[in-house]
């Protein structure tokens, strides 16, 4: 009887292991159309002769501030996708620390006259700026792809792809610093800085979602009647000092005297509201929530002078953009956005960022 039971086992085992080896004997090398997966996936012959005919793709990305850190991996993500596709990536930006869209456009406007340039990435923070770029790149064959910053009403947008974050995704900020004044137990206002004057739409975006996100989480706890949530009279921010930034929001804050919440949102009003937050030595008695991860930001949350802020993997803005141009010439794939969202960043995962992890 032993032997018989394992006889039947050992046919079962042989039937399983025969229909598991039949599972796996499906290989598909060729496609339904009758051409090989081999052959079709290599590089088309005149991909690398795009537009300057000289046997290497050669694109640039050009930011609107490569000043403050915010982009050093935005070019890193754009540098691993160009030595992947072998492609010569010329990178580029204003050197302010602040937003320059005058300098980004001077530099869009010099790079264009390179011979040897076959693909164009760029960031479009200022509305309506841009367009006679894009039909120029149009007119000599150049492809564009815009990233980071979004142009909604950008010439041919619906055949150009954008990698970044939709500004929707400030609401997340809104929401945790709602929480954070309550949890805190305190009443008072709330308030959300921008240097508006700067006309940078998106944003101005941001400011809104956040503003509204932080109402609508008050409002639904019953506690919205606690607090004064104020974004300036058009709700795209209280607008501060760019050229004094710190000692602007240091007076903004003193000339409140009761906040117990304050937001940026974006990776040059941020980092001042650290700042203004030591200098006032008021970390444990306000919640501060910002945007980007940059040094300013990683160390104001370890210090305790910021709550968290919004990542917007900015790795993805640069190695995107540059695959998307490529496929473009190379497979004649347009206009495939990618929304790269939001992640916050508190005391609880601030050392999970870092230098091949930005957020």
């Amino acid at each position: 009887m032993r032997y018989a039971l394992l006889t039947g086992v050992s046919i079962l085992a042989a039937s399983v292991a025969g229909q598991a080896f039949a599972q796996t004997t499906g290989a598909v090398d060729r496609a339904a159309g009758g051409y090989s997966f081999d052959e079709a996936a290599q590089e088309a012959p005149d991909t690398k002769n795009h537009r300057s005919n000289d046997g290497v793709l050669t694109f640039a990305i050009v930011t609107h501030t490569a000043g403050n850190g915010f982009f050093d991996p935005t070019y890193t993500g754009a540098k691993v996708a160009a030595d992947m596709l072998g492609v010569n990536l010329l990178m580029l930006g204003s050197e302010a620390p602040v937003d320059d869209i005058p300098r980004e456009l001077e530099i869009l406007n010099q790079i264009m006259q390179d011979p040897t340039l076959d693909g164009l990435i760029m960031t479009t923070p200022q509305v309506g700026a841009y367009d006679d770029l894009v039909a120029r790149a149009e007119e000599i064959g150049i492809p564009v792809a815009t990233t980071n910053s979004f142009d909604p009403t950008i010439r041919s947008r619906n055949q150009i792809s954008h990698t970044g974050q939709d500004s929707s995704a400030a609401a997340i900020g809104g929401e945790a610093m709602a929480q954070c004044v309550m949890d805190s137990g305190k009443t008072g206002s709330i308030i959300f800085p921008s240097t508006t004057t700067l006309g940078n739409v998106e944003v101005n975006r941001r400011v809104t979602a956040s503003f509204e996100a932080a109402v609508k989480t008050l409002n639904d706890a019953g506690r919205l009647g606690d607090f004064t949530v104020d974004a300036g009279p058009e709700n795209i921010g209280i607008d501060v000092d760019a050229n004094n930034i710190v000692n602007s929001i240091v007076s903004l804050i003193e000339s409140r005297g009761d906040v117990v919440g304050v937001m940026g949102n974006n990776g040059f009003v941020t980092p001042a509201i650290v700042d203004a937050v030591a200098q006032l030595g008021i970390g444990e008695e306000v919640c501060s929530y910002g945007f980007d991860l940059g040094p300013k930001q990683l160390d104001g949350i370890r210090a305790g002078n910021l709550d968290g802020s919004l990542g917007q993997q900015p790795f993805l803005q640069g190695f995107w953009p540059v695959m998307q141009l490529y496929l473009q010439i190379d497979r004649g794939v347009t206009a495939a956005d990618l929304d790269t969202k939001a992640q916050l960043i508190d005391s609880s995962n601030v050392e999970t960022v870092g230098k091949r992890f930005e957020n």
